[in-house]
């Protein structure tokens, strides 16, 4: 009995260090205050005057103010909230230059606001020199809720020939009705021919290369994590902003980068 038992702990050692080397990049928000700069880029500013509302017409001022962004009891959380000068205050963090890969099993733990008008997203754009050309450069969108439609979590990309702007963008959803209540883990597996998104480990929606160049398949370098809590918008704010359900918490648990997608069965 002693010969198995060491046998089955000398298996449990080799799995859990299996998994540890996929493990490439992790942030499990240990600490206060703001997000680690090693780590994370944070934003300020409306994207004015060129951007203004960063293309999509929001209503938010992204700060690094703690009243918007801090680390509190283990988990990342982003604040929007009124404000008498700005409108709405909120915040967003990327790994630009900090974090950026190529393929690999991206997975964040989180909940979700609700509320009219609150419009969180945790997506990726690509890496590149220079100025981007959306959508011809790219977009991810691992996980999008808008708060008139709760319980319902959308995956996304958009590319030159499949984005919003045509009509022709290829996404999906799934409904989590407690999404705004309980965490839960959204992720993509990213390889050179597909990207499938999963919610608690349960695909439901894939993309696949199929012979596209680069209008349909902009996938094939190196792309960076964003996470942020918009207000209103062309999409958030589309049946207008509910002021009052304000201020809303978007709370990540963890964020986590394999290489390939580990597997906890075995």
């Amino acid at each position: 009995m002693r010969y198995l038992y060491i046998i089955g702990l000398l298996l449990l050692f080799s799995q859990c260090k299996q998994q540890e080397n996929y493990l490439i990049w992790s942030d499990e928000f240990d600490g206060s205050g703001l997000p680690n700069s090693k780590y994370w880029n944070i934003t300020e500013g409306n994207g004015c005057p060129e951007l203004c509302g960063f293309g999509n017409n929001e209503a938010q001022y992204y700060t690094d103010n703690t009243q918007n962004l801090r680390l509190e009891e283990g988990k990342l959380v982003i604040n929007a909230l009124k404000d008498s000068e700005k409108g709405f205050t909120s915040a967003k963090i990327t790994t630009r230059e900090i974090g950026d890969w190529k393929y690999g099993y991206i997975e964040v733990r989180a909940k979700l606001p609700t509320g009219k008008g609150a419009w969180p997203a945790i997506w990726m754009l690509p890496t590149i020199e220079g100025d981007m050309e959306w959508p011809r450069d790219g977009e991810i969108d691992i996980m999008e809720y808008v708060g008139y439609n709760p319980g319902t979590v959308y995956g996304t990309i958009h590319t030159e020939s499949y984005n919003h702007v045509k009509g022709t963008e290829k996404s999906d959803s799934i409904k989590i009705e407690d999404a705004h209540e309980a965490f839960h883990t959204y992720a993509i597996h990213w390889t050179d021919q597909k990207i499938e998104w999963l919610v608690d480990d349960i695909p439901y929606h894939a993309v696949y290369k199929n012979g596209d160049n680069k209008a349909g398949w902009p996938f094939d370098h190196e792309f960076h994590l964003i996470l942020n809590l918009a207000v209103g918008g062309n999409w958030g704010g589309k049946h207008g902003i509910d002021e009052n359900s304000f201020p809303q918490e978007f709370i990540i648990d963890y964020v986590r980068v394999y290489s390939q997608k580990p597997d906890l069965s075995k």
